[in-house]
């Protein structure tokens, strides 16, 4: 390398901006903790199920039945049978059966309970520390993103170039998926605590074990491929994210229902959390419609890959190992989509198959570029 174009590359990084962005990412981990801390106590001093909506509504389902299976027979009416009064409603004094109502419900044994409260449980005190919690996401998020944008302009290109930034940038738009669906008033705020518990995560292995100084890209990254691959990818990412923490959510409140159903008495720690969160039909419904929005922005992904791997290696498919899980990947949500939509695999069947979808997607986002070699890894981490 020559002497100038070593001191045009030095030029192109700007030390101050990479020092910059490196202390904003630190703030935004400092206020996250802090929502952290303001979620627990939303949980904490919220109330714990003062109404207990789901156990009400099935006890008060199997007390129905219970009557129901007590009643004396019903007699029907024969055909050809007269009424002496006229009146064609009781025969031998018994009230003849209506037509019996047809219910249908998203999935297999999904029952009538209604959605709890969230995670303040409709106590004031509890609602104050859930709204103070969200205040500081939404900082957090600010700051995070200050942090991403001071990446980017360090080096004058998108700050997708290695797995530090590519962690930094996902954890911002998982958390800004989860505030767009806030702001667009969507029963989502129980997320909040499993949401920021698992950024914090992210950004601490991104600073500690995945950091990467800020530099150029190797020239085969040089391509407005790079702003429309990458960018859908993390984007794909977060809304698979928050699809799996409502498919996990869904299990267990699935679980908490069957045990109450059975005649189970589930522990006052199961009981004060699930009581809170939404009914077990509409976790399964939530994490559904999610998946399947961004299903075909997955597929494009794919395809947006493809094409750029021909632009910078001259084939479009190699079956390179980010290639190979990414489309590993596509097919297990493609399973799930198709089993979601099958009466026999609703449910809870599906859901197993959602769970393996995004373990295949997080190990295309961890595993592949840190533990496999192909040419996707081409820049270390």
């Amino acid at each position: 390398m020559t002497l100038a174009a070593a001191t045009e590359l030095a030029a192109a990084t700007n030390e101050n901006l990479a020092n910059v962005s490196n202390t904003l990412i630190y703030s935004a981990m400092a206020v996250y903790t802090l929502a952290f801390f303001a979620y627990i106590a939303e949980w904490l001093f919220g109330s714990r199920s003062k109404v207990g909506r789901t156990a009400a509504a099935l006890t008060a389902d199997k007390d129905a039945k219970s009557k129901k299976a007590a009643a004396p027979a019903v007699t029907v009416k024969q055909k050809g049978a007269r009424s002496s009064s006229g009146a064609d409603a009781c025969v031998g004094g018994t009230a003849v059966l209506e037509r019996p109502k047809v219910v249908t419900r998203a999935a297999p044994g999904a029952r009538d309970v209604p959605d709890g409260p969230g995670a303040h449980g409709g106590d004031e005190q509890g609602d104050l520390y859930g709204r103070i919690a969200v205040s500081l996401t939404v900082l957090a998020f600010l700051i995070a993103f200050g942090g991403v944008l001071a990446r980017a302009l360090s080096v004058q290109r998108a700050p997708w170039g290695n797995m530090y930034e590519f962690n930094i940038t996902f954890s911002t738009v998982a958390v800004g998926v989860y505030l767009s669906l806030l702001a667009m008033k969507k029963n989502v705020r129980w997320m909040g605590l499993f949401l920021v518990t698992t950024v914090l995560l992210d950004l601490g292995l991104a600073v500690t074990v995945l950091y990467t100084a800020s530099d150029q890209l190797v020239p085969a990254l040089h391509s407005y491929w790079l702003y429309i691959h990458v960018s859908t990818a993390i984007f794909c990412g977060a809304v698979f994210y928050v699809g799996a923490v409502g498919t996990i959510l869904y299990l267990f409140k699935d679980s908490y229902e069957n045990k109450l159903t059975t005649g189970g008495k589930p522990g006052r720690f199961a009981t004060s959390v699930m009581e809170r969160l939404p009914a077990s039909a509409s976790l399964d419904k939530f994490s559904y419609r999610v998946n399947a929005a961004v299903f075909p922005l997955w597929t494009f992904t794919i395809i947006a890959g493809a094409i750029w791997a021909g632009d910078a290696w001259g084939r479009y498919w190699g079956w390179d190992p980010k290639e190979t899980w990414s489309f590993i990947t596509w097919v297990a949500y493609a399973c799930y989509l198709h089993a979601r939509a099958t009466a026999g695999w609703k449910g809870r069947k599906a859901a197993y198959i959602a769970l393996i979808a995004f373990a295949c997607w997080l190990f295309n986002y961890y595993g592949v570029n840190i533990f496999v070699s192909g040419k996707h890894s081409y820049a270390g981490v």
